[in-house]
């Protein structure tokens, strides 16, 4: 997990160097700029066509923090940072909201979820009717069935019959 911080701290100063905001990056990658954030964070893998892109917008990056960022990453997060206000009221308004989301997915789109692999995020800032500054986080995921759990379609059965 050092390792991980030690490479996110690397990267981040990478961006700070470069005085880009992520929504700026994301613009010259033609990423989110959640998903750059999270590259960034190594809590994504950077496709190799998408190196180059990087590259132009950070060219500080080396070719060694490329080569690392297109690994697989290690998913995680640090368990204390719900404590931060912004993680904490965002999953606030998850759990509030969540229920109510819930059914509106299941009314619109019938038994099921919305993937969090298949899925794009983005932050961005408007103004309200009153004239303040919003903030908009769009969660953007494909729908995902439930299925029903029918024996003859388990492939792991046909396997052991072999």
């Amino acid at each position: 997990m050092e390792n991980k911080a030690n490479m996110v701290a690397s990267l981040m100063s990478v961006k700070q160097k470069s005085g880009k905001t992520f929504s700026q990056i994301a613009e010259e990658t033609g990423l989110t700029n959640v998903y750059v954030a999270q590259l960034l964070r190594r809590q994504a893998q950077l496709k190799p066509e998408t190196a180059p892109k990087l590259k132009a917008a950070l060219p500080l990056l080396s070719d060694e923090q490329l080569h690392d960022m297109m690994e697989a990453p290690l998913r995680s997060y640090d368990p204390n940072l719900i404590q931060d206000p912004t993680v904490y009221r965002l999953n606030e308004a998850v759990m509030h909201f969540g229920e109510s989301i819930k059914e509106i997915i299941n009314e619109e789109f019938g038994d099921g979820i919305m993937s969090a692999i298949d899925f794009f995020c983005s932050v961005d800032k408007v103004k309200g009717v009153d004239g303040k500054d919003r903030v908009v986080v769009t969660f953007d995921g494909k729908y995902l069935p439930h299925t029903e759990q029918k024996s003859e379609h388990m492939v792991s059965r046909f396997m052991r019959k072999e």
